[in-house]
């Protein structure tokens, strides 16, 4: 059961091949047997999970159960989830059980999917290869030896491990589409706007996102079908009427013109991760795509206008972990101030305190202008280039990183080197856009990614070019030697 995908096992569940409790308990099995060597899940819900199949079995006992009713599913451990701990990756949150859920959460539960559980990651989503967390480094299950990618890499690696036939993540500069691609699997970054932020632990305001990350496009556009829509009680929700994801899977690419950014294809990217796009390029031409030259003047301020503008929202976002409310608090305060400096020199690890302080020093007051505003009008000339290239292609397609994975320890003492894994995806971020990661091939027996860039709320036509892409290859049908097939 576990080698099938989302859709197939939604029709096995409607054609009583197999039960929700049954593919449920199968799935919680992998886990257990899994999860030590690849430490992607933080926290299971076995029990809950096997109450709420059960429940998912009257449903479809019914005949009118909905389309993910039933299907396991596991969470970032950044959504919050009523009654299950939400930890973020962080020492400061290992102890919280969140009162409510995130509308994430709630519309998986309207949908009636089955929760695993919640997945590693890096701390507070910062970072690009999972070693942030406070319970440790996930592994990929492609070479245990290297990152999984971050800071989604506990829903990746569950995916490609098998121990979940779907995963949600989050998106701040690449965290969905860049483990994806270390992972071998299918990872979609809405709009930004697109799929609700309330209840999703905030990093960077005005860049994350949630997205579906699956085995394939198919089963991200299900997934989406359940994620995405306006939420009135988040002010950054677009209020934008959503579609049916999978409809337009099967369009055929005649006609469809791809933009290459020259900027994607230098120096920087790995000649062997280089040529598994430009096939990945020549097989969307067999199919009638049109390959288009374009420029993105402005990609190399992405890196330092992310810098500065991701880490300032985040040392405003996590002002609130303090000790007073909720959290870690330290041992025996001497007073307030004590008891802020000792708690949050306690409950945050390394990477989160440098940007904490990078952003400080970027908000701070003689700074701001020099350093903050600028970032936000660079932002606004990455974001004029995109607009720019879109009058002329449909789709901008290049490398979603510049290699495959990386051992893990070979950047953890050089914050920089880490920083530009994400050189190819965090302008999608900074513009709002909709990203997306397909398989694109094997370099050295590791996965590498093809990533897809579309306009504002093109969802759909990302999902149908990456179906149509998938439907030619069997690249997503790629998997690790895992064992466990219990």
């Amino acid at each position: 059961m576990h080698t099938q995908t989302v859709a197939q096992l939604i029709q096995g569940l409607r054609d009583k091949r197999f039960s929700s409790v049954e593919l449920t308990r199968h799935f919680c099995a992998r886990i257990t047997e899994l999860n030590p060597v690849y430490n992607a899940f933080i926290t299971v819900n076995e029990a809950a999970a096997l109450t709420a199949a059960a429940a998912a079995d009257e449903r479809l006992a019914k005949g009118d159960a909905a389309a993910l009713t039933g299907i396991p599913l596991a969470h970032k451990d950044i959504f919050c989830t009523q009654g299950l701990r939400t930890s973020c990756g962080s020492k400061m949150l290992d102890n919280f059980v969140p009162p409510y859920s995130a509308t994430v959460i709630e519309r998986f539960q309207g949908a009636g999917t089955v929760n695993l559980g919640k997945t590693n990651l890096d701390e507070f989503a910062m970072g690009s290869s999972n070693e942030n967390s406070y319970y440790g480094p996930v592994k990929n299950p492609w070479d245990t030896k290297t990152v999984p990618g971050g800071s989604s890499g506990g829903s990746a690696a569950a995916v490609a491990a098998m121990m979940a036939p779907a995963a949600t993540g989050t998106d701040t500069g690449g965290s969905i589409r860049q483990p994806a691609a270390f992972c071998g699997i299918t990872g979609l970054k809405p709009t930004y706007g697109r799929v609700s932020r309330l209840g999703m632990v905030a990093y960077a305001s005005s860049l994350d996102q949630g997205g579906p990350m699956a085995h394939t496009a198919e089963d991200c556009a299900i997934l989406l079908n359940a994620m995405a829509g306006h939420d009135p009680l988040d002010s950054t929700s677009a209020n934008v009427a959503t579609e049916d994801y999978t409809a337009g899977l099967e369009k055929p690419l005649n006609g469809l013109r791809i933009g290459l950014p020259r900027q994607f294809f230098g120096d920087g990217l790995d000649a062997a991760t280089g040529e598994c796009i430009n096939a990945a390029l020549q097989e969307l031409e067999r199919q009638g795509a049109t390959l288009v030259d374009i420029t993105l003047p402005h990609s190399e301020l992405t890196i330092p206008a992310y810098y500065i503008i991701a880490p300032a929202e985040a040392s405003t976002n996590l002002s609130r972990f303090d000790g007073v409310r909720y959290g870690h608090r330290c041992e025996s305060p001497q007073d307030l101030h004590d008891l802020y400096t000792r708690t949050r020199e306690e409950g945050f690890g390394d990477e989160v305190k440098r940007r904490i302080l990078v952003g400080t020093y970027a908000l701070s007051a003689g700074y701001y202008d020099a350093y903050y505003k600028k970032a936000q009008q660079a932002r606004r000339l990455i974001h004029g280039d995109f607009m720019t290239a879109f009058e002329q292609v449909d789709v901008i397609v290049g490398p979603t990183t510049p290699g495959p994975a990386f051992a893990l320890g070979a950047k953890t003492d050089d914050p920089v080197a880490m920083y530009l894994e994400d050189v190819y995806t965090l302008a999608v971020n900074l513009a709002g856009l909709p990203g997306m990661s397909v398989p694109a091939g094997l370099v050295h027996g590791k996965p590498v990614g093809m990533q897809l860039i579309g306009p504002h709320f093109a969802e759909s036509r990302l999902l149908n070019v990456a179906h149509r892409f998938q439907q030619a290859t069997d690249w997503h049908t790629q998997t690790p030697q895992t064992g466990g097939d219990a």
